[in-house]
């Protein structure tokens, strides 16, 4: 099972830090932002599947941050439905409370917080947040079951390896959207950072040739500078 990554934007760093590490420890892959300006360039980059926004923040308050994340911004492609957690200040009215809902968070845990409250409440939101698991996915004349990891393009089952198997129905889950290359590589590969390696532009062209030649569309397609969309 591929590790949910989870952003923390929190400007006190021993907070952030503690964060960082213990969610590492329990199977997340963590990434860390001291305040709501980088926040935002991460999660652009990463796409992460929930966010963490401490109060306060040294840039923004954190109830600013939770409505850009909410509205996005021209030019911008973040996932403007990812879950958010406002970890609030101490002693906060339950106004506050209603306010930081109203402005799209998921959940409120006021500091200082337990861990394993807080880890609770991730994966709560996070299981909500999830989807059901297709069974089926189909694009264009391209289908790909689940249940057998069997592919066909026009009615011709079409072999692969199991790596471009992953990478053909993490596409196929919306196969008009771009996807990152950092998004490809950890949810495929399970990168937890950014690195040099070509494993997902030479298992990209595979599968592009492999389903080129039963199909009559440019399939796998190459945004340069992003990533890939399947159609």
């Amino acid at each position: 099972m591929t590790a949910a990554a989870v952003l923390v934007a929190e400007s006190e760093s021993g907070t952030r830090d503690f964060l960082e590490r213990h969610l590492t420890d329990d199977g997340f892959a963590v990434v860390g932002a001291g305040g709501g300006g980088e926040a935002l360039e991460l999660a652009e980059r990463n796409r992460p599947d929930l966010v963490l926004v401490g109060a306060p923040l040294a840039d923004a308050p954190a109830l600013e941050l939770c409505r850009r994340f909410r509205s996005g911004e021209p030019g911008r492609t973040w996932d403007r439905d990812v879950p958010l957690i406002l970890l609030g200040q101490p002693n906060v009215h339950p106004l506050d409370r209603a306010r930081a809902l109203e402005h799209g968070c998921d959940d409120f845990v006021a500091k200082p917080f337990h861990y394993e409250e807080l880890l609770a409440r991730i994966r709560a939101v996070l299981r909500r947040a999830t989807p059901g698991t297709r069974e089926r996915l189909e694009a264009a004349d391209v289908v790909v079951d689940r249940v057998t990891r069997r592919v066909t393009v026009a009615g011709v089952d079409v072999a692969m390896s199991s790596k471009e198997y992953e990478l053909l129905a993490r596409l196929a889950i919306d196969p008009r959207r771009v996807f990152t290359k950092e998004e490809l590589l950890r949810d495929v590969w399970g990168f937890r950072s950014p690195a040099r390696t070509r494993t997902l532009d030479t298992h990209a062209s595979r599968l592009r040739r492999k389903l080129g030649a039963r199909g009559s569309r440019p399939y796998v397609v190459n945004v340069w500078g992003v990533g890939y969309r399947l159609l």
